[in-house]
């Protein structure tokens, strides 16, 4: 940390950058505690980690020499705002934040009340873009900030900076403790607003840096303020599912059109931005309706839609489970394990031409292989970005001890890469272990679920991780083909060798080696039969005396893969089957429709129990 030479009666676009570093990190300090007394509108346990997410954004623009002049800076932290926005808190925050380039970015300084118009305007900004604005949240006490500030101004003729960030502190703190009695979920849990209190740390920290100067250099480390205390509130049956966000650029964009239209299709709506950029919040239970929506307004990125179910149930998980458990979509698992289990899904993007979906969130299995068949533009897929698993990370990191994260082979994707980027990235007191599973659908879900049993039995993160290397080394794939067209379009496999495959009258037979190379595992001799001809390919490489896990899964073809599981487990006596499920893109993207992926895993070693330090 460092002391700078405190503004007195104006603020320079240095001075501001100064003051918002302090406030943010003070925020990120927080995100802990914020998390944990989430509950409204959701109670999903994530809001300090939008806040966070969204200022880390704004951080990393006043790296370096922020300008000198106040509103350019301003200007520049509105957009770096905006670009980074997540969650309903951190929407409303960046809009609040565009409000006050708007009234300022054409001044070189800011004096006292040059300020307080531009306050009033941000807090104006921020109850416009939303709906249905609510008190007793965010915007109250924005609203109230904003008050207190023309106030001390105007009637009591403040003009130096310390002296004004002192009193109008004072007035946010009692407008975010009555925040408490103003919405009967606050009320119920006994909590401040949660987003409320994210913005008075942010104006906490800043009115810290105006009274000593002192600001925390680029590099330095937060010093994350931790609470044993379980999640506020309790879970609740949600009208809607999925928190879904998008970013919408375009030349004009009629933002309160887009407004009513999307207001239409779930509740908590944020539209922050601009008639050129805008981004777009909400809560709905089909994600890609929103997407399509965005779509007829402009170029459409930075799609998200977080699973608030999954998020509440874990931000209220048991006291015991110490370990959270996270994979990513190429992981193919029935729902109720992934419920029953905890495990936490970050999904990869599925490209089909210029139209962009969230692999089983806006995109079903069924659903994409409906468009495989039909689309003359073969898919592509691209990894998560650092951000997502950053954000999952944070979020996690809050609500339990250690964060545990399974990932699709590094051989074929730089998913697993991503992850371990974010990993090195993320400010959380929990530990982040990332393990490779060198394989891909059905046969990482295993891996991920032997994880998951050992994190549900209580087992430590390096309990969790051994327990999935474990898993590693006794899990093996393979892929039924009944057609090489997709693996051809793909690039998997060279056209010569569908050529060869028909005329010889091959069912090739796709493997996932022992190092996480995806290719030719063999080869079905006819085309007749293929279904139950795999499942015998099958039974002759899994050995009766032992015990197995088997996952089974398909490409729109359920009837098949009933055949090949029949075929498959016959004179197995100790086989567990988990249910039959849709294939992933993964391999279905390789495979088609009609491809069957089977993984099995051998069981004869019990799943490892926790460690002596548990």
């Amino acid at each position: 940390m460092n002391a700078a030479a405190l503004p007195a009666s104006s603020l320079s676009g240095t001075d501001l950058a100064a003051a918002l570093r302090t406030g943010i990190h003070r925020l990120i300090a927080n995100e802990e505690i914020i998390n944990k007394i989430n509950v409204f509108p959701v109670p999903d346990g994530d809001t300090g980690t939008n806040l966070a997410l969204t200022l880390q954004a704004v951080l990393a623009a006043l790296r370096g020499n922020p300008a000198a002049h106040a509103g350019q800076t301003l200007t520049l932290v509105a957009d770096a705002a905006l670009d980074g926005a997540r969650g309903n808190s951190g929407a409303i925050l960046a809009q609040f934040l565009l409000g006050l380039g708007d009234r300022a970015g054409h001044l070189p300084v800011l004096t006292a009340g040059e300020f307080a118009d531009a306050v009033s305007g941000g807090a104006s900004y921020a109850r416009e873009s939303l709906a249905e604005p609510r008190e007793g949240t965010i915007l109250t006490v924005l609203s109230d900030f904003a008050g207190a500030v023309a106030a001390e101004v105007r009637e009591r003729g403040v003009r130096d900076f310390p002296a004004l960030f002192r009193a109008a502190l004072v007035t946010a703190r009692r407008s975010l403790e009555a925040t408490t009695n103003q919405l009967e979920s606050l009320r119920r849990a006994n909590v401040v607003d949660a987003g409320a209190l994210g913005f008075v740390e942010l104006v906490a920290g800043m009115s810290e840096y105006f009274e000593t100067g002192v600001v925390p250099a680029d590099d330095a480390p937060v010093n994350l303020v931790h609470d044993e205390a379980v999640a506020a509130g309790q879970e609740e049956d949600l009208e809607y599912r999925y928190c879904s966000e998008c970013t919408i650029t375009g030349p004009a964009i009629d933002r309160r059109k887009l407004r009513d239209e999307a207001a239409a299709l779930g509740g908590s709506l944020v539209v922050a931005g601009t008639h050129r950029k805008v981004r777009l919040h909400l809560h709905l239970n089909e994600p890609q309706r929103l997407f399509e929506l965005a779509t007829g307004y402009g170029e459409v990125s930075g799609e998200k839609a977080d699973d608030m179910q999954r998020q509440q149930e874990m931000a209220h998980h048991e006291p015991r489970r110490r370990v959270a458990v996270v994979t990513d979509s190429a992981a193919d698992l029935p729902d109720s394990v992934l419920e029953a289990l905890d495990i936490h899904m970050v999904p990869v993007r599925v490209h089909f031409g210029s139209h962009s979906y969230l692999d089983k969130i806006s995109l079903s299995p069924e659903q994409f292989f409906r468009e495989l068949a039909t689309n003359p533009q073969h898919p592509k897929t691209s990894l998560p970005p650092p951000g997502d698993f950053r954000r999952a990370f944070e979020f996690l990191g809050s609500h339990y001890g250690a964060v545990v994260y399974v990932g699709l082979t590094a051989r074929v994707s730089g998913t697993f890469q991503s992850a371990e980027t974010a990993a090195s990235r993320v400010r959380t007191r929990a530990r982040i272990l990332t393990v490779d599973s060198e394989t891909a659908a059905l046969g990482q879900g295993l891996i991920v679920m032997r994880a998951a049993e050992v994190a549900a039995a209580g087992g430590d993160a390096e309990a969790v991780r051994a327990a999935a290397l474990a898993a590693r080394r006794s899990t093996r794939t393979w892929g039924c083909l009944v057609t090489l067209e997709y693996a051809v379009r793909g690039g998997r496999v060279p056209g010569w060798v569908r050529t060869v495959a028909d005329l010889l009258q091959l069912t090739p037979v796709l493997a996932v080696s022992a190092n996480g190379n995806v290719g030719l595992g063999g080869v079905l001799f006819g085309r007749a039969d293929p279904y139950r001809r795999f499942g015998s390919f099958l039974r002759r490489r899994l050995d009766p005396g032992r015990r197995w896990r088997v996952g089974i899964a398909h490409a729109n073809a359920p009837e098949a893969a009933a055949l090949v599981r029949d075929a498959a487990i016959k004179g197995l006596p100790q086989v567990e089957v988990l249910p039959i499920i849709p294939l992933g893109t993964a391999l279905g993207v390789h495979g088609g429709p009609g491809c069957i992926v089977v993984a099995a895993q051998e069981m004869d070693t019990p799943p490892q129990t926790p460690t002596a330090s548990s």
